[in-house]
């Protein structure tokens, strides 16, 4: 009963720590520790309930509080905090102010198959986000804090010494490519993305310019970059199963002989039993698109097979999320 209960109240967790990101707790704390009264203030929260809230955060391991001082933990001071290189609190900022209130709506898609964003009135999620630059900021903010924990691990265990260069589809502010430049010297890259994005990618990847470009263009319309390694990382999941094997042979097209591609996400595993977070994502997209799903690896090996590619390997990155890749 006990579990049945949590899971079932489960946003109460979740929207507390929401909460406490939208309201910059994690920020505002940076490295100090301050009292309740201190951190009220600061916060500009009301008194009757600031109290719970900062103890339901310490319950909850996401504040420390020591001698009637809280403090961040390694993890938040380290991922919360938005002055920080590792801040992953964007993807949470949007949960919140996007996510949160259109899962309220989930019955309703599983009944209909159609999503349950902005969509469900009308509009055009993508559309809408292109063409507001301080939306399309946040946006792709959000993007770099679900992509930094696995370009992290990406950086490394792939065999980056078989390449000289790479092309990130669909880049956004270009974590991954940052990420794996400032890891792999040798290597120069192309961030691949509408032009709307040219500015956010080029203030992100000022630390390794000097190997880094742009290009502009839409996968949709347009052939992709030419690079001895193409990476799509949390791109396929967008789309219906057509889609998504027209991007596997634009990708083969582009390749060269030898060459790689390099797809990552929230993979599903193969008994589809135990990776509840690619399950959940895959109904995220069911929020969010007209025919995105997600997928395991053996899905994906396949559709890398009927595409041309060889070889296909699987590894796992950081948390929810692994890797499959394969040569042409």
């Amino acid at each position: 009963m006990e579990r049945i209960l949590r899971i079932g109240m489960g946003f109460w967790e979740s929207r507390t720590l929401l909460s406490a990101v939208e309201l910059g707790v994690f920020t505002v704390l940076g490295h100090r520790q301050l009292t309740a009264e201190q951190l009220q203030r600061e916060l500009g929260l009301h008194p009757r309930s600031a109290r719970d809230f900062f103890d339901a955060l310490v319950a909850m391991e996401m504040l420390r509080r020591t001698d009637g001082r809280y403090a961040n933990t390694a993890d938040t001071a380290t991922y919360l905090d938005s002055t920080g290189s590792e801040y992953i609190g964007g993807f949470l900022e949007m949960a919140a102010a996007r996510l949160y209130p259109f899962w309220d709506r989930l019955t309703e898609g599983l009944r209909t198959g159609q999503p349950q964003n902005e969509a469900r009135d009308g509009g055009d999620f993508f559309t809408t986000l292109y063409r507001d630059p301080q939306r399309l900021y946040d946006f792709q903010r959000a993007m770099t804090g679900l992509s930094l924990p696995s370009a992290h691990a990406l950086a490394e265990v792939f065999p980056w010494h078989r390449w000289k260069s790479m092309a990130d589809i669909g880049t956004a502010q270009g974590a991954l490519l940052r990420t794996v430049l400032e890891t792999n010297p040798h290597l120069h890259g192309i961030g691949y993305d509408l032009a709307a994005v040219e500015p956010i990618f080029t203030e992100y990847s000022a630390p390794v310019a000097d190997r880094a470009v742009f290009q502009a263009g839409d996968f949709f319309t347009d052939e992709l970059p030419e690079a001895d390694v193409l990476v799509f990382g949390h791109i396929l999941h967008d789309w219906d199963l057509p889609t998504k094997l027209m991007l596997l042979e634009k990708a083969h097209r582009a390749l060269p002989d030898g060459g790689a591609i390099l797809v990552y996400e929230s993979l599903i595993d193969d008994d589809r039993r135990t990776n509840l977070s690619g399950l959940l994502m895959s109904l995220n997209m069911l929020i969010e698109t007209p025919g995105g799903f997600d997928y395991t690896a053996a899905d994906l090996r396949t559709w890398l097979a009927d595409t041309g590619f060889r070889d296909p390997q699987t590894e796992h990155l950081a948390g929810p999320e692994s890797m499959v890749w394969a040569v042409k």
